[in-house]
């Protein structure tokens, strides 16, 4: 049937998720860095996900799509919910998570946020999650995070670093980067942020490896 249905530009996507967070059918995952529609019968044609885009990649369209399916929605949801306890009742999911803010993404965090006042800084290369299953415990705790790649966002994150920097009162600053070259970005962009702030700053930096 020809209904009203989300279409998602992947030129002006950034990946950054918040439309899969605010989509509350499952409809909408990251996949490959772009956001897509992973099932027409997910998705009711609402546009939750339309104002969360800071992008303006979704719009709604009319076109030939499979009917919303409420009770496949709810099957999915509840298929999730179980595999959560499961996985969680058997132990793989230790401890708490020390995340203290959202969102996390360079790209995304305001300069300004009250979690940056007086804050131990924790600038970190986006693998560096999966490379260290204690992560949280031994590199997140007690501090501000703040995660990016440099070579998928393909952007210098010093301009941006150095305001935070400049406009915050940051106690000290670590980096978490992974052993491969192309994370070195997200190390020389800390290192170039505190001298643009002309501000003397203690900086950390942390090298993860994987087995």
């Amino acid at each position: 049937m020809v209904r009203k249905i989300i279409k998602i530009d992947e030129t002006k996507c950034d990946g950054c998720g918040l439309c899969a967070h605010a989509c509350r059918e499952d409809a909408i995952e990251i996949i490959n860095g772009k956001a897509k529609l992973v099932r027409d019968d997910y998705c009711d044609g609402l546009g939750n996900c339309l104002p969360a885009c800071p992008t303006g990649a979704i719009s709604i369209i009319e076109r030939e799509a499979d009917v919303f399916n409420e009770q496949a929605v709810k099957a999915n949801k509840n298929e999730k919910d179980e595999n959560c306890l499961q996985c969680c009742s058997s132990g793989v999911i230790s401890g708490a998570s020390e995340l203290r803010q959202w969102p996390v993404q360079i790209k995304l965090v305001p300069v300004n946020a009250p979690y940056f006042n007086d804050a131990d800084l924790l600038i970190s290369a986006d693998c560096c999650a999966y490379a260290c299953k204690e992560f949280h415990q031994l590199h997140m705790e007690g501090k501000t995070t703040i995660i990016g790649c440099p070579k998928l966002d393909n952007i210098d994150y010093s301009e941006k670093l150095s305001s935070i920097i400049a406009n915050n009162s940051i106690k000290s600053i670590t980096v978490t980067r992974m052993e491969v070259p192309c994370c070195t970005g997200i190390e020389h962009a800390a290192f170039a942020a505190i001298k643009l702030s002309g501000k003397d700053m203690p900086l950390k930096i942390c090298v993860l490896k994987t087995k």
